[in-house]
């Protein structure tokens, strides 16, 4: 069975040129990225349909991180002095995850 990966650059560039022109000018500098992580994705995200997403509770089920997006992840934890709390509540993650994460790759 072969992996399908998603064109996210191509998908953003799509949503910005038709519905959201105006917020292009802040998502460039990601966008041009030779591959977008999943703080990238999460970030154009944010700026191009906000915060207060409705179907943000739906999806936040389904996301899945790369070894290296949580490492990420727990690098920005450390570099801003969260705690598990604050970090969940900065990503949008269950602070159980976090805890989990924090087991796996740093002890």
């Amino acid at each position: 069975m072969q992996k399908v990966s998603i064109n996210y650059k191509q998908i953003f560039n799509d949503i910005l040129d038709t519905k959201f022109p105006y917020k292009k000018d802040d998502c460039l500098h990601l966008l041009n990225k030779e591959k977008l992580s999943a703080i990238d994705i999460i970030t154009i995200n944010k700026k191009i349909f906000g915060q207060n997403n409705e179907n943000e509770i739906l999806n936040q089920k389904h996301r899945s991180y790369s070894k290296s997006d949580i490492l990420k992840i727990l690098d920005y934890q450390k570099k801003h002095k969260f705690n598990n709390s604050q970090l969940a509540l900065h990503f949008k993650l269950s602070r159980n995850s976090v805890a989990k994460w924090k087991k796996m790759f740093l002890l």
